[in-house]
């Protein structure tokens, strides 16, 4: 059995911004790790205690930065990086403001010239995911484990969709940065425990 926190990246000045990054590699500004140290405090009164917890992150600058810096507040090994917890592409969309990006293609579930669809970043993060978690079961050598996941706003947007059976985010829902959201994982059984969006 593992305890999933998955969490999204801090700010960065894209997404202060409102710009669409997709897998554009923009690192963390000022807020967002501080963003990230307070969700290192966060974790550090959620995780199971004698549980041992690793850490995972997306290749991308901004989930790496992210994850490093909770790992070294909680006294963890540094992260392992993982290319399938990647951003969804956004084609021709990335770059884009909010309000340009809607006008355009009409909304994040859509398609856009050149991006990933939703369906493809899908299976990409449940397989991202349970490698993680098989890489973490054996680095700790044990039963139970926790994983910290450090990944994007679209691909937690499609997992919680896949453990919740479409239940959750509702349309609209913004993640925000640093939110954490926490699953446990059974064998290949997902199971959604809290949801945070604002």
């Amino acid at each position: 059995m593992t305890r999933l926190l998955l969490i999204r990246h801090g700010e960065t000045d894209w997404n202060r911004d409102r710009r669409i990054q997709g897998v554009t590699d923009i690192p963390l500004n000022d807020t967002g790790r501080r963003q990230a140290a307070q969700t290192a405090a966060l974790l550090r009164t959620i995780l199971p205690v004698g549980i041992p917890a690793t850490v995972v992150a997306s290749d991308l600058l901004r989930a790496q930065e992210t994850a490093a810096i909770i790992a070294r507040e909680l006294g963890l090994d540094e992260p392992v990086l993982s290319p399938l917890l990647r951003e969804r592409a956004y084609g021709e969309g990335e770059g884009l403001d909010v309000t340009e990006f809607m006008a355009r293609f009409g909304g994040h579930t859509t398609e856009v010239p050149g991006a990933e669809s939703p369906v493809a970043l899908r299976v990409r993060a449940i397989e991202g995911l349970r490698r993680a978690i098989a890489q973490s079961r054996r680095r700790t050598g044990t039963a139970q484990a926790a994983l910290i996941a450090v990944a994007h706003g679209a691909l937690i947007r499609e997992v919680v969709a896949h453990a919740s059976g479409g239940d959750f985010p509702a349309p609209g829902q913004r993640l925000i940065n640093g939110s954490v959201h926490e699953f446990l994982v059974e064998r290949d059984r997902m199971r959604l425990l809290s949801f945070s969006a604002a």
